[in-house]
C-alpha cells in the first residue's frame, strides 16, 4: 500500500492495522495542537495508563478536543441541574455561598473527570 492510499484509508475512517497507524503517523507531520484542560488530562492519563489506546485512535487530536467539548456541555448540564438543588441554593451568607458554590464546582469536576477523563 502507497503512503497516499494509507492516508485516503485513515481520512476515510477506515480501521487501520497497528503497523498501518505507526507508518500514517511517520507520514504525516505532527502539529502542535492546544487543548483544553480535560483534553490534556484526557492526554496525560492515555500516555500514563493506556498506552495501547494511542495506538486505536486515528485522530488524537479530534478526541481530545472532543473531550473539551463534551466536558464543557457536561459542565453546563451539571451547574444547571445542582444550581437548583436545595444544598448549593444560595443563602445570602457570603461565606456559605462561597463552600456551597466551592462545593458544587468540585461535584461537577470530580463527575467530568469520572465521565470523560478517565475511561477504560
Amino acid at each position: 500500500m502507497t503512503d497516499k492510499e494509507l492516508i485516503a484509508k485513515a481520512d476515510r475512517g477506515e480501521q487501520l492495522t497497528v503497523e498501518e497507524v505507526i507508518r500514517y503517523n511517520e507520514i504525516v507531520k505532527p502539529v502542535n495542537h492546544v487543548y483544553g484542560k480535560y483534553g490534556t488530562l484526557a492526554l496525560k492519563y492515555i500516555e500514563e495508563h493506556q498506552r495501547y489506546k494511542l495506538m486505536t485512535i486515528i485522530d488524537l487530536p479530534k478526541y481530545l478536543h472532543g473531550i473539551d467539548r463534551q466536558a464543557e456541555d457536561l459542565g453546563k448540564v451539571l451547574r444547571d441541574k445542582l444550581s437548583k438543588s436545595e444544598q448549593y441554593k444560595r443563602t445570602g451568607d457570603f461565606m456559605e455561598d462561597y463552600r456551597r458554590i466551592e462545593a458544587m464546582n468540585k461535584a461537577i469536576e470530580e463527575e467530568i473527570l469520572n465521565e470523560l477523563v478517565y475511561v477504560d
